[in-house]
């Protein structure tokens, strides 16, 4: 496998026996490795669901799904961020909907 533009190669040593007896192949365990680090890097709250996705090779859905597999709770941040976000979302809404009013439907 070579390394793509852009991108780093970091080499893990193991002893021979732990990979003999993996069920897969040496991709298979890269693959594994890369996206248990990413969950576990998400779980501690150092990267995004976004930058785990890009660690772990996969779309972010793909990622989310694997997250829910390791029941790794979607929302990292704590209860005051979440409501900050949640009183951002309102405000937008409202701006958008003073900027745009939806038509009334005025049928009998």
């Amino acid at each position: 496998m070579s390394a793509q533009p852009g991108s780093e190669t970091i080499t893990l040593e193991l002893p021979a026996r732990l990979l003999a007896d993996y069920p897969g192949t040496r991709q298979d365990f890269v693959q594994t490795r890369r996206l248990a680090a990413a969950i576990e890097w998400f779980r501690e709250g150092k990267i995004s669901q976004g930058k785990g996705a890009e660690i772990a090779g996969l779309s972010r859905w793909e990622f989310i799904l694997a997250l829910g597999r390791a029941q790794v709770d979607l929302f990292q941040g704590t209860d005051e961020e979440l409501s900050e976000e949640v009183q951002r979302g309102l405000e937008t809404y409202r701006e958008h909907v003073a900027a745009d009013p939806p038509e009334q439907d005025r049928s009998p």
